[in-house]
């Protein structure tokens, strides 16, 4: 088949345009959030919110301390926990078991001023993001520490080994000007990645695999009561991230091409299980089970939002939404 150099290049065109148009959308959320982070670090947010739950850590089978690194992640995101981990733990020696359920209060709960921002631009208001991301990471590792208990009835020493930590990260350098550098450099690679993203998603239309994905995520979808137009955003989110999958869900939303009931299942979804191949790796550095952190996170959201989505709120008529055209 020949190659139209003229039409490719209209078609780039096209794409480059629509992936700034997904950009900024991102952009006009996730920029004033980042600095209202920024603003309330700079005021010692970090620590009243870690001094403010410590007591639930102890309810879930962990030092009062590690109150201060879930505070951080919550604030700003995974890696920034786990510095202030190593800070605030010292040499303290943690079990497997409690090692799993921190890993799963962070890998659910964390950077919420600006993914929950980028939820609320969704569909999904502040208090549903703040219940299910804060609630669902207390409950899943309630869960978890609940089966730990009981299995060691049986087997004593099951999760009680101390976990030998293999890796350590760096601080991040000090000063507003490496924060912005930071900052500047990540959402230049946001927007890479949705002009990368968006050009596979194409190449998947035009060589008519799209339908595959559609096919294989059916059983999941109905089990969680999503529709098909949010397959490619529900596989986004969850391998790379919400905030991918949320600017290409907001493109289609606004479009209409997906309604709102499928827009609020699949944010609710991400929010408890995205990430998964990159949070789940910096987890499991700190010597989290794979079966913890990510099998049984994804049962855990898969029957959550089976839950939700047969809640008689959440019906095809709820006010806001659009005929699903999928």
């Amino acid at each position: 088949m020949p190659l139209h150099l003229p039409r490719l290049g209209t078609a780039l065109w096209r794409l480059f345009v629509d992936a700034i148009r997904v950009y900024i959308t991102l952009l006009k959320v996730m920029v004033p959030a980042l600095l209202v982070v920024k603003a309330l670090d700079v005021m010692g947010a970090t620590r009243w919110i870690g001094l403010a739950i410590a007591p639930l850590m102890e309810l879930v089978g962990l030092p009062a301390e590690m109150g201060m690194v879930w505070a951080a992640t919550l604030l700003t995101n995974i890696f920034t926990g786990l510095v202030v981990f190593f800070e605030v733990a010292g040499d303290a020696s943690l079990s497997v078991a409690q090692v799993n359920v921190l890993g799963a209060l962070l890998l659910i709960g964390h950077s919420l001023p600006v993914e929950g921002a980028v939820a609320k631009r969704a569909g999904v208001p502040w208090w549903a993001t703040i219940a299910l991301r804060v609630g669902g990471a207390l409950v899943f590792g309630a869960l978890l520490q609940g089966g730990y208990q009981v299995l060691g009835v049986w087997w004593p020493e099951f999760g009680q080994q101390s976990v030998e930590l293999a890796w350590r990260p760096e601080p991040a350098a000090d000063g507003v000007g490496h924060w912005l550098l930071g900052q500047l450099s990540t959402l230049g690679l946001i927007f890479l990645i949705i002009f990368v993203l968006m050009a596979l998603l194409e190449a998947l239309r035009a060589l008519r695999l799209e339908r595959l994905v559609h096919l294989a995520l059916a059983p999941l979808l109905g089990m969680l009561g999503i529709g098909r137009g949010a397959a490619n955003v529900t596989v986004i989110g969850v391998t790379l991230g919400l905030s991918y999958g949320a600017g290409l869900l907001i493109r289609d939303l606004d479009a209409g091409v997906m309604s709102r009931r499928d827009a609020v299942l699949a944010l609710c979804f991400l929010g408890l299980c995205h990430s998964v191949i990159e949070d789940t790796l910096l987890i499991l550095l700190l010597g989290a089970e794979l079966w913890a952190v990510l099998g049984a996170r994804i049962v855990f959201a898969i029957v959550v939002i089976a839950l939700i989505a047969r809640w008689p709120v959440m019906t095809p008529s709820s006010p806001g939404g659009v005929k699903n055209r999928s």
